[in-house]
């Protein structure tokens, strides 16, 4: 079966290193060099009374920079893995604010969360980023358990060599203990945040 026009035309840009290249550089070069406008952190200059960025200055660090990065590979692979997951994220966000809205009637207002729902959701997406970022590096050596089990490959990603290793060692007390800390952390959390009620406002006296 022949394959699709558009489906050869992204093999073909992916062949001249359009993914691996270009679109890496130019991810880090307009993030870099939108940081260093909206910081200035490279100083400003004075034009006829008015304070301007030095965009020359500010354009060239960005593009060595995102030339030093489009230079390592591994550092260009964990882009785009973290970029796809980020994107799937996003799309899992939006599907679960469609999920929510349809639970609204049509005449109240959109969908925005509130009070701990958006705590919720806001918890969600750092674990899932950090997940996410976990996932895209690999490591360098294998993991092995004081009794010489290896617990993780070589080029395995540090999510996977992660989770193993807690399999591996959720019985310890070291373990034991960090889950009894954030279990203990997250109770204390609840009780003193329900506790809080608004102040009794003081009636004036005329």
């Amino acid at each position: 079966m022949a394959e699709p026009a558009f489906r050869g035309v992204v093999s073909f840009l992916q062949e001249v290193g359009v993914y691996e290249v270009v679109l890496p550089f130019l991810l880090v070069f307009t993030i870099v060099f939108a940081i260093l406008e909206k910081t200035k952190v490279l100083g400003t200059e004075e034009i006829e009374g008015h304070k301007y960025t030095k965009k020359n200055l500010n354009a060239i660090l960005a593009f060595v920079i995102g030339f030093l990065v489009v230079a390592s590979t591994e550092l260009v692979r964990a882009i785009n893995g973290v970029m796809a997951n980020m994107v799937l994220l996003l799309l899992l966000s939006v599907c679960f604010l469609l999920l929510i809205g349809s639970f609204f009637k049509e005449d109240d207002l959109p969908v925005f969360l509130e009070g701990g729902w958006r705590s919720l959701f806001m918890v969600i997406m750092f674990i899932g980023i950090v997940l996410v970022f976990l996932g895209a590096f690999d490591v360098t050596s294998d993991w092995q358990t004081s009794s010489g089990k290896v617990i993780c490959l070589e080029g395995s990603s540090w999510l996977l060599c992660g989770w193993n290793w807690l399999e591996a060692h959720w019985q310890t007390n070291f373990v034991a203990t960090v889950l009894l800390l954030i279990f203990i952390v997250i109770f204390m959390r609840y009780i003193v945040g329900g506790s809080d009620k608004p102040a009794p406002k003081k009636e004036s006296k005329d």
